[in-house]
């Protein structure tokens, strides 16, 4: 998939092209050799069809110049005290591997053809150095361009991951940012290149769910605020999305996040459970300001719930994802293969819908790590007709993850809080000689606790939760 460079990047390359080298000096000063100078000549500042042919006609000569071999060290290597050659050659590689594309099958009949690039990567105070800079464009665009799977590459990429993950942090410059994103989208060609990304999630995956989720208007804060609802987004089209989020880098992000979810059978429930991916691409959804974005959060949600439909159906409901995808429907559609996306995705839901209970919703809500005021947790019916069914559920799996929600303070969303202690307080209720499982589970003492909750509406269900425990022990009493 070829992309355009991004405009920091290409700008850079271009001053550097411009730049004059004293070569002539650079020989005498043996910075690199009459042999090296003569092949730098040769392509340099010639037509492209020219350049090459006269790459194609000389692979070996190329590579001993970038890559060196025994006896005989590479430009890099050789000019490696000087930084503006040392740039020049970076530019002038990225340029030949994007124009003769033998050239990067040619670098690898070395056995590592890394090792001169990879010290040049040394994480630099200013992210904005660029001989790291143009040495990870260099090995993005090698490594996907000779789509290789070799040793020496698998031992690279966490490297350059590394690298570029510090430029996706970069939150105050988009401009890095969409480097390292579009790099990351060069180097995830392999699935084992996929699994080496997902292994450095923290730094790889984290930054840019980061970028997600300040583009629907929640930065860095907890999920509460999605399935609240209360996200304050807005689509900002062409001049970017909340909190700054250009265009060209949600699609960017987008198309990385897409490429990783091929790899949904292995990852896609931990990308749910670590990032919420279903409920933040369904916000994404509902905001996308053009048909490339909401093409991808499709396709990607499309993959993920084919990958994971037990897990990951029952969140998308939750999320309401199905009623979106009624009002994107409604949208003028002229991509193909976005409207063949929104059918299955709509086709798999209705499925799905049709043979779900209202208990099966319970559980996936609860299950989801989030608890908002749906309809079972009000309804008397519901917990007198399922809440044994609830108690012994996969060997009392629900009481346990409930008693997991409440161990969490919810600052930003104290009506979780609230929620699980009626889901308790209807527990004790409809079940009464199961309530020392619960006791078991701690659940009776956090109840306690929250009755001194600094939110009203936690306090008032916690009393009444613990109201109904008293009652029984009194009347066994």
């Amino acid at each position: 998939m070829s992309l355009d460079p991004p405009p920091y990047l290409g700008s850079l390359q271009n001053n550097i092209r411009q730049r004059p080298i004293p070569w002539d000096g650079a020989v005498r000063a043996a910075t690199i050799t009459e042999s090296q100078l003569a092949k730098i000549r040769a392509v340099d500042k010639v037509r492209k069809e020219q350049r090459k042919q006269i790459v194609e006609s000389d692979l070996d000569g190329y590579r001993i110049l970038f890559v060196g071999e025994p006896g005989t060290p590479g430009a890099l290597e050789s000019a490696s005290r000087r930084p503006d050659v040392v740039q020049y050659i970076l530019v002038l590689l990225s340029d030949l591997l994007q124009g003769v594309p033998a050239l990067a099958k040619a670098l690898y009949q070395d056995s590592d053809p890394y090792q001169h690039f990879i010290p040049l990567l040394a994480h630099p105070a200013n992210l904005e150095d660029p001989v790291p800079l143009l040495t990870s464009t260099v090995l993005a665009t090698l490594m996907a361009s000779a789509q290789d799977a070799s040793p020496a590459t698998e031992r690279s990429v966490p490297l350059i991951l590394s690298y570029l993950c510090g430029l996706a942090k970069a939150s105050n410059d988009a401009g890095l940012q969409d480097i390292a994103v579009m790099e990351y989208s060069s180097l995830l060609y392999s699935q084992t290149n996929r699994q080496l990304f997902w292994n450095q999630r923290s730094e790889t995956v984290a930054p840019l769910v980061d970028i997600l989720r300040k583009a629907v208007g929640l930065g860095a804060e907890s999920s509460a605020a999605l399935w609240s609802g209360s996200s304050t987004s807005r689509s900002g089209g062409l001049e970017g999305l909340s909190g700054g989020v250009g265009i060209q880098l949600l699609y960017h992000v987008l198309l990385v996040l897409w490429q990783l979810s091929f790899e949904a059978e292995v990852i896609g429930d931990d990308m749910n459970d670590e990032y919420d991916i279903i409920l933040l691409y369904t916000q994404l959804l509902r905001l996308s300001p053009k048909e490339k974005t909401t093409r991808l959060i499709l396709s990607t949600l499309l993959n993920l719930l084919e990958a994971s439909p037990s897990t990951l159906l029952p969140t998308a409901v939750l999320a309401r994802l199905p009623a979106l995808l009624e009002n994107v429907g409604g949208r003028h559609l002229t991509d193909p293969d976005l409207q063949e996306d929104l059918d299955k995705l709509k086709e798999t839901l209705e499925e799905y819908q049709k043979t779900k209970t209202t208990f099966d919703e319970y559980v996936a809500e609860v299950q989801s790590g989030h608890l908002r005021w749906s309809p079972p947790h009000r309804h008397q019916v519901f917990w007198t007709e399922n809440a044994r069914k609830i108690l012994e559920h996969e060997n009392g799996e629900i009481p346990r993850k409930i008693a997991e929600i409440m161990t969490k303070p919810w600052e930003n969303d104290k009506a979780v809080l609230a929620i699980a202690c009626n889901d308790i307080g209807c527990l004790v209720k409809e079940v009464p000689e199961k309530r020392h499982q619960l006791e078991k589970l701690g659940l009776k003492t956090r109840i306690m606790a929250l009755m001194g909750d600094s939110d009203e509406n936690v306090r008032w269900e916690s009393l009444r939760a613990l109201g109904g425990w008293l009652k029984y022990s009194f009347e066994n009493n």
